[in-house]
């Protein structure tokens, strides 16, 4: 059991590091620091868009229109926190 939760976590992770890195992305093309139109620039944000946009729409569903501003990456790193903290409490829980 504990292994399961060790692999849930390291998941978590690597979900945490594709929604920061998506977060910093749109920042940085909304600024026209990175160009969408550079092959290896649309191939990371297409990318990262295909595999968080089933998270944010899910949350979007329950959100309310806040005009252009889209929080929903924020309330997923919340929520992925708090899947995390009880993970690893329930995973110290079993090894004691």
């Amino acid at each position: 059991m504990l292994s399961i939760i060790q692999v849930l976590l390291l998941l978590i992770g690597v979900v945490r590091f594709f929604v920061i890195a998506h977060f910093i992305m749109s920042w940085l093309i909304r600024f026209d620091v990175l160009n969408v139109r550079q092959e290896f620039v649309a191939q990371i944000w297409y990318g990262l868009q295909r595999i968080l946009e089933p998270l944010y729409s899910r949350v979007r569903r329950f959100m309310p229109d806040l005009g252009g501003v889209d929080l929903s990456p924020i309330v997923v790193l919340v929520g992925l926190e708090i899947l995390r903290i009880f993970l690893y409490n329930n995973a110290i829980a079993l090894a004691h």
